[in-house]
């Protein structure tokens, strides 16, 4: 009786490096960014964008893919957002992030093909995590090129 009740113990209570760490932002970021570094890395799924965005951001993308698919016409967002090309080879990668309660702000830079590329993310905790709320950068806003305030 004593070793089932032992057993019972052991199997219940985790390992103390089993339990989930919460996400930050920085780690946020990195999952999104770090991929891009491969040279055979085709680009984070954005056409999933619950994955990364907020729910307006997201809805406002899936919306338009849909009808731009329906036109057969290219969607209003024309290339990856996490990079702000078509066509990427990242290479000087760095990112660094502030947290100011729910809310974080992201700076990402980095060259593609050789050319400098700073972006500035912000971040709001949600219920699923850390989500993009806007991305700003060379092309300008994605939260404008939606005409979400």
């Amino acid at each position: 009786m004593l070793r089932r009740r032992l057993l019972a113990a052991i199997l219940v209570v985790p390992a103390a490096g089993a339990l989930a760490q919460p996400e930050t932002p920085q780690s946020f970021l990195e999952g999104i960014y770090f991929p891009y570094r491969q040279k055979d890395f085709k680009g984070q799924p954005y056409w999933e964008p619950q994955h990364f965005f907020v729910a307006d951001l997201a809805a406002a993308i899936d919306h338009d893919m849909a009808e731009a698919d329906q036109r057969k016409e290219p969607p209003t967002l024309d290339g990856d957002p996490f990079v702000d090309a078509q066509e990427w080879e990242i290479s000087a990668l760095t990112i660094s992030t502030s947290i100011d309660g729910s809310k974080a702000s992201g700076a990402v830079s980095f060259m593609n093909y050789g050319q400098p590329k700073s972006l500035t993310l912000a971040l709001v905790q949600t219920a699923q995590g850390w989500r993009i709320h806007d991305i700003e950068g060379g092309s300008g806003s994605l939260r404008a090129l939606f005409k979400l305030k």
